[in-house]
């Protein structure tokens, strides 16, 4: 039988909708009972990770040992930015998916040596020392194209995946791209609901397909 996942969910809520059915795709299942039994706790209240770090930790916290009481047995987070509240989560004393490192790890396998980050501040202040950390250099956006991803991020979590978000997503990773990036890091879960693979002309890691195939094969794991 698997493990039983926590899910740390909310931030935001269609990120985390997809990232679950990322995971449903990924589980080698014959039938229902195959899959892997997911609790959730879908809280969009987590306080702004960006502007009030202290208090999304104490509330990551709280929904960390709420589902250690609902019988998760692995616990994983579909958000980027929050990792950097992850001490809340690691206390409640369940193992914890890193997203950072799985998809740092994943990066790994094109053997690139510019990565560009595709993330909110936050996020880019996790990932470019994880990235340098294994002597790959991060290429990150300029100027008005930071706000211009924030914007896109904000777009979606007012439910915009339309046309015009899509496109203006695709020329940020462009711009990544022509400033030397050869792979990018979806490190937004909002982005692979903007951007496809094909919409790049590099690798694209998407940090939630690589969180989903984590979550799965430590769910299926005899360990």
């Amino acid at each position: 039988m698997s493990k039983i996942l926590g899910v740390l969910g909310g931030m935001g809520p269609a990120a985390t909708v997809a990232f679950l059915a990322r995971v449903q795709a990924l589980t080698p299942a014959r039938g229902d009972a195959d899959h892997i039994r997911v609790v959730m706790d879908m809280n969009p209240q987590v306080p702004d990770r960006n502007t009030r770090p202290g208090e999304a930790e104490a509330e990551l916290a709280a929904m960390a040992l709420r589902l250690k009481a609902a019988g998760a047995q692995v616990l994983a987070m579909p958000c980027n930015t929050a990792h950097a509240q992850k001490a809340g989560i690691v206390a409640a004393g369940l193992p914890f998916i890193d997203m950072i490192a799985a998809t740092v790890a994943a990066v790994g396998g094109h053997d690139a040596r510019a990565v560009g980050i595709l993330a909110t501040p936050g996020g880019e202040a996790l990932y470019r020392p994880a990235l340098e950390a294994e002597g790959i250099k991060p290429v990150l956006l300029q100027g008005g194209d930071r706000e211009a991803f924030m914007a896109c991020v904000y777009g979606v979590k007012r439910g915009d995946t339309g046309a015009a978000n899509r496109a203006e997503m695709a020329r940020l990773a462009q711009a990544l791209t022509v400033a030397g990036a050869d792979a990018i890091i979806a490190g937004c879960t909002e982005v692979p609901l903007l951007l496809d693979a094909s919409d790049v002309s590099v690798p694209l890691v998407d940090s939630a397909e690589v969180l989903a195939g984590a979550c799965v094969e430590a769910c299926l794991s005899d360990d």
